[in-house]
């Protein structure tokens, strides 16, 4: 009995495992919800393919030019589809304080 609940106990850790948490954290949202995650890995992506044809010299110019530019058209659109960033300062900006005045 106490070999039982110790590999059930076993395989419950490794069913809950982090790495399993990490793969939960990623999955695909929702149809029609777009997460920043998601996002950001198509651009990844692109950006990937864009570094990997431009690196490559055995491609011809007249091949990649066009999935290059294709690619950076994705990457804009993407990049719109992402909220403006919300930055939380610590301390107050600059700006707040008094201008300096040099004689």
């Amino acid at each position: 009995m106490r070999a039982v609940l110790t590999y059930a106990a076993l395989f419950a850790a490794l069913a809950v495992s982090p790495a399993m948490a990490g793969e939960l954290l990623h999955e695909a949202p929702a149809a029609g919800v777009v997460g920043w995650r998601s996002v950001h890995d198509a651009i990844y992506e692109r950006e990937n393919l864009i570094a990997y044809l431009e690196a490559d010299p055995e491609t011809d110019d007249g091949y990649k030019a066009p999935i290059i530019a294709q690619a950076r058209a994705e990457i804009r659109a993407l990049e719109a589809m992402l909220a403006s960033p919300q930055w939380r300062w610590t301390k107050p900006c600059c700006y707040s304080r008094r201008p300096i005045y040099i004689r």
